[in-house]
């Protein structure tokens, strides 16, 4: 009896989670003037299905794990929107060959999608509290490709570059420097960047407080950058004072 609750419950967020994908394809769709794609590559849409939402975000958040939007994890922070997740990882370019930094680890979730893909991943996260309990819980879903520390994100993890790509999943003021630095040529970073702070979005956007960039790192270290998405994320924060650095 126990068994047969057991895989009902599962099955059940097997087909929440198909379910989820569907409709974030779905919004790939409807947003590719903006992506300039109309689809995810089928191996971030597999790497979604694959990793297991609900075991990222607090008990009484459970019932609302697969809808397609953020939810609270606690200390004011956020799981992101799965579609905005998909969208980062997409264009972010990444496989089984790529050593990513993630800045913001929050509950892990985003570093398990991009570990599902093959990735090395290295991610750091401001707040104590929410770095303890995500690298424990990526160790207990077995995620070994993901390295995790405490600290302060803006200045990146030095010792682990160059990336071939990075993704900040809290919006910065401007373009980070240091990160920016730690970027392989070649590399791509994704931010969300305060739209006073980086390049003005685009007139019909009304006036978004946040954007989302896509940086390329050329060969000879000169970047490009491109706007991707309105969007709302956290701040990009510093870790407590009293915190370990």
């Amino acid at each position: 009896m126990v068994n047969e609750k057991y895989e009902k419950q599962a099955n059940r967020r097997r087909a929440e989670r198909a379910e989820m994908v569907r409709i974030v394809a779905e919004e790939a769709r409807d947003t590719a003037d903006w992506l300039g794609k109309e689809a995810f590559d089928r191996k971030v849409l597999d790497a979604l299905m694959a990793v297991p939402r609900h075991a990222f975000v607090p008990p009484l958040e459970a019932a609302a794990a697969y809808e397609n939007r953020p939810l609270p994890i606690g200390e004011w922070q956020t799981i992101s929107q799965p579609f905005i997740v998909a969208a980062m990882t997409d264009q972010a370019e990444v496989d089984e060959t790529s050593r990513v930094l993630e800045v913001g680890t929050g509950c892990g979730y985003q570093a398990a999608v991009l570990a599902a893909l093959g990735a090395e991943v290295y991610t750091v996260e401001a707040l104590p509290g929410l770095a303890e309990a995500a690298a424990e819980r990526l160790a207990r879903l077995g995620y070994d490709k993901v390295h995790c520390r405490q600290g302060d994100g803006a200045k990146g993890w030095p010792k682990a570059a160059p990336f071939d790509a990075i993704l900040v999943t809290a919006a910065a003021k401007t373009l980070p420097r240091n990160l920016l630095d730690q970027l392989a040529p070649g590399g791509r970073m994704i931010v969300p960047l305060e739209a006073e702070g980086g390049t003005p979005a685009p007139a019909h956007w009304l006036h978004p407080e946040q954007v989302l960039m896509r940086i390329h790192k050329a060969e000879d270290g000169s970047h490009s950058e491109r706007i991707l998405l309105p969007v709302a994320f956290v701040p990009l924060i510093k870790p407590p004072k009293t915190a370990k650095r």
